[in-house]
């Protein structure tokens, strides 16, 4: 059994180790950070596209510094209308430059760091295409959830949650949508934009980078792939092992018995032959009375007639056990007898049978001798 157990633990070992491995691997895929700059290296396709209140008579303006490492742009928001802003857009686009919606339906958050040379108040924006009413390119057809956040001198990183977005009133009254018609889709989103608010400062410019601008996703599916992978292989594992266990235990068992063979009471016993009555006496007493629960040394050396340090003399020299030892082995071996026999033979019954009055005892010694209960020694022999 012994060698059995090291190749379990081994096998074991590597099956851990397999599962680490693959654990790490799926772990790496449910949660993926997908950068979006430097722009030259982002995996999802996009160009820069600046907009201003200009298109509907206002004077505020916009100039891109740079697109390729960080977002930087000089904003001067004018007062001159009502709602003045100043934005910049990631455009979304296919492998030829042209414009497409995505999917970033499987994409939780949007992370970025951001600084503004004047503290300024700014607005992340989603354009996700509605099919009832949004026109190609007519953005404000598009539901556009959003998120306001604060900017200031220092650097700061500001999470997105794409999930916890909102929705502006005007939107709802312009195209006379119901206000519960909250929802928003991420299936197909033309492009996301980051703007000037109401609470901007007007009449001045003012310098806005973002870098470190990545999508985060969580795709559960993975590890739901993976736990069921590793249940199967694991719930395999197990039940080989019980398979293999039964047969090494059956297999030594059966060694077990065919070598303690002579000490079976009930059998011949395999002692050399001598004329020594003494020996014949003491072995043919245990052989018939291993059973009485009250048979001990003092009531076998007064019953064979010889000295007690005589019994244990025979006993050591014959069979190599103390007398203790040697009717223990007697008793065990024929309680092995009687559960091999029988499947559905009572465990505390066949303890009685052979001498304990206490069954505890017995599962005791029994699994001491047998490396395993008699129950479930009844299962495999």
């Amino acid at each position: 059994m012994l060698r059995f157990y090291k190749k379990a633990v081994l096998i074991f070992s590597a099956l851990l180790i397999i599962s680490g491995i693959l654990s790490y691997i799926c772990i790496q895929n449910t949660f993926l950070n997908i950068p979006l700059l430097p722009h030259q290296d982002t995996q999802i396709k996009w160009r820069p596209e600046i907009d201003s209140d200009q298109y509907s008579g206002g004077q505020s303006t916009n100039r891109l510094n740079d697109t390729e490492y960080m977002l930087d742009m000089d904003a001067f928001v004018s007062s001159a209308i009502e709602h003045p802003y100043s934005a910049l857009a990631l455009r979304f686009i296919d492998s030829d430059g042209q414009a497409k919606l995505i999917d970033l339906s499987k994409y939780s958050t949007v992370s970025f760091n951001v600084k503004c040379s004047i503290e300024n108040t700014l607005t992340f924006i989603v354009f996700t295409y509605d099919e009832k009413l949004s026109k190609k390119d007519d953005f404000l057809t598009y539901r556009a959830p959003s998120m306001f956040f604060t900017c200031n001198p220092q650097w700061q990183r500001i999470q997105v949650d794409l999930s916890r977005l909102e929705l502006q009133l005007w939107w709802f009254y312009m195209f006379q949508v119901n206000l519960s018609h909250n929802d928003y889709f991420l299936d197909k989103v033309a492009k996301i934009q980051f703007s000037t608010t109401g609470q901007s400062p007007t009449d001045v410019t003012t310098r806005i980078q973002i870098n470190q601008l990545e999508l985060r996703a969580r795709d559960w599916s993975v590890l739901t792939i993976l736990a069921i992978v590793l249940g199967l292989i694991w719930t395999c594992a197990v039940i080989i092992f019980f398979r293999y266990h039964k047969r090494a235990l059956t297999a030594e068992l059966e060694q077990k018995l065919i070598k303690e063979r002579p000490l079976i009471a009930y059998q011949q016993l395999s002692l050399q032959a001598n004329r020594d009555k003494s020996k014949e006496a003491l072995l043919k007493f245990l052989a018939t009375e291993y059973a009485n629960p009250e048979l001990n040394l003092e009531i076998t050396a007064s019953s064979v007639g010889i000295s007690r340090t005589k019994v244990n003399e025979i006993l050591k020299l014959e069979l190599g056990f103390t007398f203790t030892g040697y009717l223990n082995k007697l008793r065990l071996t024929e309680a092995a007898r009687l559960l091999s026999e029988s499947k559905d033979a009572n465990i505390a019954e066949v303890a009685y049978s052979v001498g304990y009055k206490n069954v505890s005892y017995f599962n005791k010694l029994f699994k001491a001798e047998f490396s395993c209960t008699p129950k479930a020694y009844q299962q495999v022999v």
